[in-house]
């Protein structure tokens, strides 16, 4: 049973994580290739939290319904380098922006992290959701705002 208002993807688990989370929590949303499992248990919350069937945009279009981005920072959105050209960019980085700009109804900064320096932001996370997305590159790190 769902409820109204509330997307039909987010697991009763997600959205209690969700509603524990305070102003300046972040959350990581990433693909099945991150060691998410390895990581999660040292976030705040402990545990992997899973939302199968979805890849990144979607899942944190999802998210974003229900969780606003931090305003008082530059950058409320984080994502992984690629490894050996930091430059580069790959498909869901756009798709990533696109939703973003379209929750926030403005252009979101998104600023990049190296990898080893995303895994450890990663750890101080308060809860990892790990989707279906097959990758690569499919790593972001969202901070909660206030309504």
């Amino acid at each position: 049973m769902t409820l109204r208002g509330i997307d039909p993807r987010l697991s009763a688990e997600i959205v209690h994580a969700l509603m524990l989370m305070g102003h300046g929590d972040d959350l990581v949303i990433c693909d099945v290739n991150h060691p998410a499992a390895t990581i999660a248990a040292q976030t705040t919350h402990g545990r992997l939290l899973n939302l199968p069937g979805c890849g990144i945009p979607e899942a944190a279009a999802a998210i974003l319904t229900l969780m606003p981005l931090d305003t008082f920072v530059p950058a409320p959105v984080w994502r992984m380098e690629v490894v050996g050209d930091p430059v580069a960019t790959v498909p869901v980085f756009a798709a990533m922006q696109a939703v973003v700009d379209e929750a926030e109804g403005k252009r979101v900064r998104i600023d990049a992290l190296e990898r080893f320096a995303f895994y450890a932001a990663a750890k101080r996370a308060f809860c990892i959701i790990r989707t279906s997305d097959p990758g690569p590159y499919g790593c972001f790190i969202l901070r909660k705002g206030v309504l």
